[in-house]
């Protein structure tokens, strides 16, 4: 009974280390859309724009996907206390992973509306490829926290979507400002106003990550809390 017991128990074990893994898998596409939807707007390249729309199928391919691995862990396993945060936290890091890939796809659409059409000189390039590499250095570093299950880094990658939200209300005053000098530009900053929203949004989808780590790690809710407090949490010994 107990070697059956034992046998139960790895095969679990398995089936939560592959769901991890998949996890990262996921993010790691996500990434890739992030960078080449970045560096498309930023060169001009209408081709990688174009594979960034096509991609974004299979981010919700595989969210769909491991949100029912999910849901059978749940069903055939019951899981409980770390088991069973590790995998209500996995469904929505997904969802949150999904997100991020809608972004990179709005990122995609906006810079192939602006190429389309006749322009000036576009503005700003550079602060938004700027925001763009602190938005996906954030995401690259929580999908590594993740797979060390590190709360400490959770929590500094936390107190940096502040930072990301600092440089996009720079880029908006820098841009409102070019606007109200030269009007013939206002389509054009605006588009590159909504890319620059969804860099920042993504900042915030790491974020939330970040925090469902910490409730893996933890089994602390920290999504309502002061920085402070939550950075206490993510240093405190494992209950």
């Amino acid at each position: 009974m107990a070697l059956g017991s034992d046998h139960v128990s790895k095969k679990f074990d398995a089936e939560l280390e592959s769901l991890r893994s998949r996890v990262m898998q996921m993010g790691g596409l996500v990434e890739t859309q992030i960078t080449h939807a970045i560096e498309a707007f930023v060169l001009g390249d209408m081709d990688r724009m174009e594979n960034v729309i096509a991609e974004d199928h299979k981010v919700n391919g595989l969210e769909v996907s491991i949100d029912d691995d999910c849901a059978h862990i749940i069903a055939r396993r019951q899981p409980t206390a770390g088991d069973l945060r590790m995998v209500m936290a996995v469904s929505k890091i997904v969802t949150d992973l999904e997100r991020v890939g809608d972004e990179a796809s709005k990122i995609a659409r906006q810079a192939r509306e602006i190429y389309l059409r006749d322009r000036l000189q576009m503005p700003r390039l550079s602060d938004v490829r700027k925001i763009g590499n602190i938005g996906i250095k954030m995401l690259r570093d929580v999908l590594d926290a993740f797979a060390r299950l590190d709360a400490v880094e959770a929590a500094r990658i936390i107190r940096e979507d502040a930072t990301l939200d600092d440089h996009f209300r720079g880029i908006l005053r820098q841009l409102i400002t070019y606007m109200m000098e030269d009007p013939r530009t206002i389509s054009t900053a605006l588009d590159i106003i909504f890319i620059a929203k969804s860099i920042e949004r993504i900042g915030d989808h790491a974020k939330n990550i970040a925090e469902s780590l910490i409730y893996i790690v933890k089994g602390t809710d920290v999504r309502h809390i002061a920085i402070e407090e939550l950075e206490q949490e993510a240093f405190a010994p494992n209950r």
